[in-house]
């Protein structure tokens, strides 16, 4: 069986539903470190699936500016967008992910994802679906830009999409754990996309993908 993440009705009957904010994965707490060592606040950025995130929010409070967001739902995006109106450097837009060709070649110093790819991988047509975005990703950075990927999938089962040549991406890898979401976060979990570590923390990966 097949899951309907690929699907904006999926998402915008999900995000009517539940309009709090919710973070896939990991908090900016945990990733400001590897942001800041890898991503300038002067850098123009692409945040992909945003989904109802504060990480644009809390990275414009720590100095960034330059960045876009985008969501196959129109739901989720009037949400952030309302959210975030008294930071209006941000910029956020319905897109596909799918379809970043719109948005033209070598444009951003830096992609972000949190769980995208992982949601594209539960769906219809997973294969040809990440390879069509990784793609995508790769022709919208300028050369020395960086693709941030954070994912619950195991460098032995990442790898293998990250690495192909056209991409020409250098690959690093290291885990992320945070302690648990608050408990609004965690019921939120109970009608979540992609299974995650259910321990004490949470065990993700960031993938740091840098184009030569």
């Amino acid at each position: 069986m097949t899951l309907q993440y690929g699907k904006a009705d999926y998402w915008n009957e999900r995000y009517t539903r539940d309009q709090q904010s919710f973070e896939w994965f990991q908090r900016y707490s945990a990733l400001k470190k590897p942001i800041i060592q890898n991503i300038k606040k002067s850098s123009n950025i692409l945040q992909v699936g945003v989904g109802t995130s504060r990480l644009q929010e809390d990275m414009y409070d720590d100095g960034y500016r330059n960045i876009t967001s985008i969501d196959i739902s129109p739901v989720a995006i009037d949400l952030v967008k309302k959210r975030a109106e008294d930071k209006q450097e941000l910029k956020f837009e319905v897109g596909d992910v799918l379809e970043l060709s719109r948005y033209g070649e070598g444009i951003y110093d830096a992609v972000i994802d949190k769980g995208t790819m992982d949601s594209i991988l539960c769906g219809e047509d997973a294969y040809p679906n990440i390879m069509k975005m990784l793609a995508g990703i790769s022709k919208v950075l300028k050369a020395n830009g960086v693709f941030f990927e954070v994912s619950y999938g195991i460098q032995e089962n990442r790898m293998a999409y990250l690495q192909q040549p056209e991409y020409n991406w250098t690959v690093t890898v290291s885990p992320v754990t945070e302690a648990p979401p608050k408990k609004s976060q965690q019921k939120a979990k109970q009608i979540h996309a992609v299974p995650t570590a259910q321990n004490e923390e949470e065990i993700h990966y960031i993938y740091i993908c840098k184009k030569k």
